[in-house]
C-alpha cells in the first residue's frame, strides 16, 4: 500500500533543528571572522600603497614642472624610452606584463607578482613624463599596490585565497589614492577582474584598501585636482531631468563608447605593429618616441604631451579647460588618442586613463557645443564615460562620477557610461581582463 502523499510532513526534532541552527551561526561567524581577518589584512599593504601613489603624484607634478621648464627634454624621449626598456628587457622578466599580469594572478594564482615591478614602473613613469609621452598614472599606482601587496603576502608566506585577496586590495588602494576616489577603486578592483560579475565576498577588505590607500595618500599632503560641474539649485539633490540632455547623453555615451573602442584597438594594433617591425623590444619606445616628436612637430603644440590634466598655456587644450567654454577644439580629443596610443602602444610606462580623461572630456566638449547643451556637465559625462567603455567599468565610472563631481547629475553618469559600456563591445584595454559567459 502507497504512502499518503497528502499527509503531512513530519517537521524536524527541536535536536536537530537546533543543531542546524548551530552550524549556520558557526558557518556565519566563520565568514564574519574571516572578513576581519581580511580587513587586517590588508590595512599595511594598503598604507604602503597610497604611500607610493603620495609619492608618485608628488613626482609627477615635479617631472612635468621640469619639463614645462626646459622644452628641449622633448628631444631625449626616444633615449628615455629606449634606457627604460633595456631595464626591463635585463631585469624585468613577467614584471613586462604590468596590470595584466596582476589580473592573471587574480585570475589563477601562479608565478606571483614580482615585487621589483614596483620601483621598475615607477622609475619607467616618471621618465615618460619627464620627456613628454603621453601616458597616464593610474597604471603605475595599480602596478606598485599589486606589487607590495604580492610582496607583502610572500613574505607572510600566505595562502592563495588570501594573496588574491591582497591583490585585489592593491589594485584598489592604488587607484582609489591616485584618483581620491576610494569608493570607485574599491568598485573597480571588483568590476575589473570578470566583467559582468561583482564578487562581493571580498567587498570588505576591498573597500578598507581603498579607504586607507586613499588616507595615507592624503596624509603625505598630496592633493588631488578639483573639478567643477555647476548645479544651478544647491538647496535640490538631484538634476531635473531635461528630455534634451538626457537624448544628448545617450547620444554621446554611443560615441564615447565608439572612441573608446578605437583607442584600444588602435593601441593593440600599434603594440602588434612595433613587435613586428621592432623584434628587439628596446628598439620599440624610439620608434614611438620619434612618432611623437614628428606629431608635436606638425601641430606646433604641446597640448597632448604628458597627462594634460593643466597646461602652462593659459590658452592651451587640458582636462581642465574642457570644462570652460572655448577651452577645447574640435578635434583635440582625436590627436590626444592619438598621441596617448602611440606613447602606450610603442611601450611606454604609465598607464591610459588620465589620458582617457583628457579624450573624454574634450570630446565631451565638442559634443556640447554641437548640441547645445550644458559644457562642464557633458565634459564631466566623457570624462567618465570614456573609460568605462575602455576598461569595461561602468559602475565604477559612475561612483567615480559622484566621487569627482558630486551627485546631482547622477542619472546622467550612469546613462552616459552604460551605454558607452554597452557601445564598446568587447574592447578593452585589458588583455587579461575576462568576460563572464552567459
Amino acid at each position: 500500500m502507497s504512502a499518503d502523499k497528502s499527509a503531512p510532513k513530519s517537521s524536524p526534532s527541536p535536536v536537530s533543528a537546533g543543531l542546524g541552527q548551530f552550524f549556520r551561526h558557526r558557518s556565519a561567524g566563520a565568514q564574519a571572522g574571516r572578513q576581519v581577518r581580511w580587513a587586517l589584512l590588508v590595512i599595511p599593504a594598503a598604507l604602503l600603497s597610497g604611500s607610493a601613489s603620495a609619492f608618485l603624484l608628488w613626482s609627477l607634478d615635479a617631472v612635468t614642472h621640469l619639463r614645462w621648464s626646459h622644452p628641449w627634454l622633448l628631444y631625449l624621449l626616444p633615449a628615455g624610452g629606449m634606457a627604460v626598456a633595456l631595464l626591463y628587457h635585463a631585469y624585468g622578466k613577467n614584471a613586462e606584463r604590468g596590470h595584466n599580469l596582476i589580473l592573471e594572478e587574480i585570475h589563477q594564482p601562479g608565478g606571483g607578482v614580482p615585487t621589483r615591478m614596483a620601483p621598475l614602473v615607477l622609475l619607467g613613469t616618471i621618465v615618460t613624463h619627464l620627456f613628454g609621452g603621453s601616458a597616464g598614472r593610474e597604471g603605475t599606482a595599480v602596478q606598485m599596490g599589486g606589487s607590495l601587496a604580492a610582496g607583502y603576502s610572500h613574505w607572510f608566506h600566505l595562502k592563495p585565497e588570501d594573496r588574491r585577496v591582497l591583490l585585489l586590495a592593491g589594485v584598489a588602494a592604488g587607484f582609489g589614492s591616485v584618483f581620491g576616489t576610494p569608493l570607485a577603486g574599491a568598485i573597480f578592483a571588483l568590476e575589473v577582474v570578470v566583467v559582468g560579475r561583482l564578487q562581493y565576498e571580498t567587498l570588505v577588505p576591498v573597500l578598507v584598501a581603498a579607504f586607507v590607500g586613499d588616507a595615507a595618500c592624503g596624509a603625505w599632503g598630496v592633493h588631488h585636482t578639483i573639478y567643477h560641474i555647476a548645479f544651478a539649485d544647491p538647496t535640490g539633490r538631484f538634476a531635473a531631468l531635461h528630455l534634451r540632455w538626457l537624448a544628448a547623453a545617450v547620444g554621446a555615451g554611443v560615441v564615447f563608447g565608439l572612441v573608446a573602442k578605437a583607442f584600444a584597438e588602435l593601441t593593440h594594433a600599434l603594440q602588434a605593429a612595433g613587435a613586428r617591425l621592432a623584434p628587439y623590444p628596446p628598439l620599440r619606445p624610439v620608434l614611438g618616441a620619434a612618432a611623437v616628436i614628428l606629431l608635436t612637430w606638425a601641430l606646433g603644440t604641446r597640448d597632448f604631451l604628458g597627462l594634460g590634466v593643466t597646461s602652462p598655456d593659459p590658452h592651451g587644450v587640458s582636462i581642465l579647460s574642457a570644462f570652460t567654454p572655448g577651452g577645447a577644439g574640435y578635434f583635440s580629443w582625436g590627436w590626444k588618442l592619438l598621441f596617448t596610443a602611440v606613447t602606450v602602444g610603442s611601450g611606454f610606462k604609465g598607464g591610459e586613463v588620465t589620458p582617457l580623461f583628457f579624450i573624454g572630456a574634450t570630446l565631451g566638449h565638442a559634443l556640447a557645443v554641437l548640441a547645445g547643451v550644458p559644457i562642464d556637465l557633458f565634459a564631466g559625462l566623457g570624462f567618465i564615460a570614456v573609460f568605462a567603455g575602455a576598461a569595461n567599468t561602468p559602475l565604477a565610472c559612475t561612483v567615480m562620477g559622484i566621487e569627482l563631481f558630486g551627485s546631482p547629475y547622477i542619472v546622467y553618469y550612469a546613462i552616459a557610461c552604460f551605454v558607452a559600456y554597452a557601445s564598446s563591445g568587447r574592447s578593452t584595454i585589458y588583455r587579461s581582463q575576462r568576460f563572464r559567459r552567459s
